[in-house]
């Protein structure tokens, strides 16, 4: 019989893997459809090689995942070509031929051409090939010349050897993917907790000589029949999302990327609530499934390595009659010790805190605590001694971070916890939050403890002043736990996360100040942020009224600490040293309050004149100069500026008060943080929109801008802006930002050609931005207290944002007074102090309103 044509094959393949699919479609049993998918390829590339014959005496062999016995819709054909010998130039011929008519069929071969030497070589110098290679199977060809080499390469693996090539190379794996299965993107097949954890287990299972699959390593004592079915629940969860992954997006994708989740929501069949997305309902049930592979990865290959590497009974260390230590991990003598004796749980713990060499938990111990996590009930609860350890971890000296980390794994800490358990997982679309709840809850406790740690010093220089000075800074880390605990519900998080750590302190024997400062925390953890960043802490009103709000120093100092944590818990992208410069000038100026100082507004007028007075005495210039400059300036001025700036602006235009060419001056602020630039220029309409103009070309990120008009007419602006992430060097963009942004304030006619000042390219915004929107807000509201308006603006951040809000501004004859500018990842939460005759028409004001919203529209989309 003839064999068939490659078109009739690449038919045959797309009609089979079509059927397949749609197969999968009314039954959702993965393995099937993965068997399916191998089978029809196998049938597709023995009759491929039957048009296109390999050389004699060769076999083709299917390898990796493929080899397994399983293929995902768009995943690789891994294919080995072995050969008896070196190929000759005809039979490497051959070979090419054969996986170009491959590609021609519609297969993505992954392949090699080897002899049995090669594989030895290859095998012995890379993990990856001797880990491909322990699941080959034959496909046509020579039977003989696989059996061989499997054979061999079953004689050359070094089970320990293995174990610790594979267990180094699934920690760099884990690192490339941040050391978490709680990435807001995670890779369903490589990240922590994903199908390659379960794989490796069963690699390092195979090679001890335990059973090639987990129906064999069952049948040791490796793995109970309950963690059996743990593990095949979660391993059938990743294949199906693994296969809808691949389905949706058309292609060989492993990403849960923010642009599917929507897409795989709806697959799943999952409905919003009120006050979450179905991606969110989605990605929680798939961050539950990651901790579960997780657990039971970290079990399998600390049960792997006891096996591998066993140790003489006489290094076995008693601790009490519970515990004992063996090669830096903690023991138990009894299986059954947390059954028999649930308390053991926190005191576990407890004893790894008092053994700084106790660094891990053994296998055995392990896989006890997690089966005894079923035992943590009410009962367990209400038990005063568990309330005692659970506190006791937080009071420790040393451990509470892993501690806390380990308990959450294990899912020790849900189930002690059960508000705790329903954050466990939960997405935050705010676009600035790069954390899901629990781990952002984990990461401010560690940011936290980074505060107590000498070698950390540095890093939090008041910050760890503070908190060495702090009674019980435990606290704190009680504060740190529950001040996002009820994020998800709907409604104000605070307020109802104070209702838990009240709750938490009544059950916990919390009482008086320590209870109350841990209410006002929970309550109050947004206050330090907001006020430091969308308020001018130049108003002593502002500092009198949020030292109303903390009400003494213990307070504030508490409220410091944990705010710069939640700050730095949150992204690696949301803290800078300009908010850290904000958030202590706000703690030192309302500590001053709090000791007694309770300047007015005269008073503040007069120590500021007098403070800058003094730095420009200093600076050599005489008084007469100095009131030359003074006197085109009114208090506004002197009240929404520093002394020191007071004092630069008066050094660089005392001789200059008439300028009829604008003055550009930037200098950079403290330890290399930001960039300061004054714009002294005759003021005139479309100012401020040039300045954003050039701001948004050099992408320059604003961060506060005071615009002032002088008695005569001169416009003295100050911005403090942030270099693009990539660009550090501030001095040197310094003199380069005084010369280009000077030319670009002249009159065109006098301008420099354009090519003096190239764009920085910048990015668009982000996917997450445009997958999760955030509904723009516009609240525009009339200062108490003088003839401003004070307007807030919440949004997606976009490239060019507040260029096009000038643009507005302008358009409606809106003059800024002052700005505050919040940039929270990819959300933009801006202050804006304003005048203009439009605000005081209902009907124009509501024109500029519904301007603004459709700018802000246009940077959402």
């Amino acid at each position: 019989m003839n064999a068939p044509s490659l078109t009739v094959l690449r038919d045959q393949l797309a009609s089979r893997r079509a059927d397949a699919i749609t197969a999968f479609r009314s039954h959702l049993r993965p393995d099937t459809l993965l068997t399916a998918l191998r089978r029809v390829t196998d049938q597709a590339l023995r009759g491929l090689v039957r048009l296109h014959p390999l050389p004699a005496g060769a076999t083709l062999a299917a390898v990796g995942g493929y080899g397994r016995g399983e293929l995902f819709p768009f995943s690789d054909v891994d294919v080995l070509v072995l050969l008896p010998h070196q190929p000759s130039h005809e039979e490497s011929s051959q070979i090419e031929t054969l996986i170009a008519a491959m590609w021609d069929l519609g297969i993505e071969p992954g392949h090699s051409v080897r002899t049995i030497e090669d594989c030895q070589h290859e095998a012995a110098n890379d993990i990856t090939v001797e880990t491909s290679l322990m699941e080959s199977r034959w496909l046509i060809g020579s039977r003989s010349l696989l059996r061989e080499l499997q054979a061999i390469m079953l004689d050359q693996l070094d089970p320990q050897s293995f174990f610790q090539a594979k267990r180094s190379e699934m920690q760099q794996r884990h690192a490339r993917h941040q050391d978490t299965p709680y990435a807001l993107e995670p890779n369903c097949k490589e990240a922590p907790g994903g199908l390659r954890d379960l794989q490796v287990a069963l690699w390092v299972a195979q090679a001890a000589g335990l059973g090639r699959t987990w129906k064999e390593v069952v049948r040791t004592d490796l793995l109970t029949a309950a963690e059996f079915r743990s593990l095949r629940r979660a391993e059938q969860a990743f294949k199906r999302l693994r296969i809808e992954l691949h389905l949706l997006a058309g292609r060989r994708e492993d990403r849960v990327l923010f642009d599917l989740q929507p897409g795989l929501a709806s697959i799943y069949g999952f409905e919003a609530t009120r006050s979450r997305r179905p991606s969110e309902l989605l990605m929680q049930r798939y961050y539950w499934a990651a901790r579960v592979v997780s657990q039971l990865n970290i079990i399998l290959m600390q049960s792997l390595e006891e096996i591998l590497f066993p140790l003489p009974e006489d290094q076995v260390r008693t601790i009490d009659d519970d515990f004992f230590a063996v090669r830096g991990h903690l023991g138990i003598f009894r299986d059954d010790a947390f059954e028999r004796n649930p308390a053991l749980l926190f005191r576990a713990f407890l004893v790894m805190q008092d053994h700084e060499e106790i660094t891990g938990i053994t296998g055995q111990t392990m896989r006890a605590m997690w089966h005894a996590r079923r035992l943590i009930d009410a009962q367990f609860r209400r038990n005063p001694v568990n309330r005692r350890h659970f506190l006791q971890i937080f009071q420790q000296p040393r451990g509470i971070v892993h501690a806390l980390r380990r308990i959450t794994m294990l899912n020790i800490l849900p189930r002690y916890l059960p508000v705790f358990r329903r954050i466990v997982g939960q997405m935050q679309h705010d676009l600035f939050h790069a954390y899901t709840v629990d781990q952002h809850i984990l990461m401010v406790i560690r940011n936290l403890r980074r505060f107590t740690m000498p070698e950390h010093a540095q890093e939090y220089p008041l910050a760890s002043h503070l908190i060495a000075d702090f009674d019980r800074h435990w606290l704190l880390y009680i504060a740190a736990l529950f001040h996002d605990i009820a994020k998800g519900r709907g409604g104000d998080h605070s307020e109802l996360g104070t209702i838990e750590v009240r709750r938490f302190c009544i059950q916990h024997g919390i009482e008086g100040e320590d209870r109350s400062l841990l209410e006002f925390l929970v309550r109050q953890h947004l206050t330090m942020s907001m006020v430091a960043q969308k308020r001018d802490l130049s108003d002593p009103d502002v500092v009198r009224e949020f030292a109303m709000c903390v009400g003494n120093e213990r307070r504030l100092t508490a409220l410091y600490l944990l705010t710069v944590a939640d700050i730095r818990g949150t992204s690696p992208k949301i803290w800078n040293s300009w908010k850290g410069k904000l958030l202590e000038d706000l703690y030192r100026q309302t500590l001053n309050m709090l000791g007694g100082a309770q300047p007015d507004t005269r008073t503040v007028l007069a120590q500021r004149k007098e403070a800058a007075a003094t730095e420009i005495r200093l600076m050599g210039l005489r008084n007469e100069s100095r009131d030359q400059f003074w006197s085109q300036l009114d208090i506004a001025y002197f009240l929404r500026h520093e002394a020191s700036e007071i004092a630069w602006h008066t050094r660089q235009l005392y001789y200059r008060v008439n300028s009829d060419v604008p003055v550009v001056k930037a200098r950079v602020l403290d330890q290399n943080e930001a960039l300061q630039i004054m714009v002294y220029t005759r003021d005139r309409a479309d100012l401020f929109v040039d300045i954003c103009r050039y701001f948004d070309r050099r992408a320059l990120s604003v961060q506060d801008a005071r615009i002032h008009t002088t008695h005569h007419g001169w416009a003295l602006d100050s911005f403090i802006v942030l270099l693009a992430s990539h660009d550090k060097d501030y001095r040197s963009n310094a003199s380069l930002i005084e010369h280009e942004l000077g030319q670009a304030l002249l009159p065109i006619e006098t301008q420099e050609p354009k090519t003096a000042m190239q764009r920085v390219m910048r990015q668009r915004g982000s996917r997450r931005a445009r997958v999760f929107p955030i509904v723009p807000n516009v609240v525009l509201q009339p200062d108490e207290r003088s003839a401003s308006w004070r307007l807030s603006v919440t949004s997606a951040d976009r490239p060019g944002l507040l260029y096009s809000l000038a643009q507005v501004f302008a358009h409606h004859g809106i003059d800024l007074k002052m700005a505050k500018i919040m940039t929270l990842g990819d959300r933009v939460e801006d202050i804006f102090i304003i005048e203009g005759a439009v605000l005081g028409h209902p009907r124009l004001q509501l024109q500029f309103e519904r301007h603004l919203f459709e700018t802000l529209d246009n940077a959402s989309n």
